[in-house]
């Protein structure tokens, strides 16, 4: 019965790593609107810090929104690199 016990312990276990895993990288991929994404948002994409979200915000402040995502590299600072990184989860 010990060992019945054990086996579920670790089943219940690695369900529950499982659940969090999959919760935590599903909120990773999640799409970022970089016409209405605030700061904190923006610095969830890839290679995007403090500054350079500070810059997409005011580059549409002064630019007007975004048309297509690919025009974030238009933001000084943000390069192929950058949107290659991100592509699939930038939206406008």
């Amino acid at each position: 019965m010990n060992c019945v016990r054990k086996n579920v312990y670790v089943a219940v276990l690695v369900t529950i790593a499982i659940i969090l895993t999959g919760t935590c990288c599903a909120s990773a991929m999640d799409k970022v609107n970089i016409n209405t994404a605030p700061v904190e948002q923006l610095m969830q994409l890839d290679r995007v810090g403090a500054k350079y979200a500070q810059r997409i915000v005011e580059y549409r402040e002064k630019n007007g929104p975004f048309k297509a995502p690919e025009e974030i590299m238009n933001v000084k600072g943000i390069g192929k690199k950058t949107w290659e990184a991100n592509k699939d989860r930038i939206v406008v």
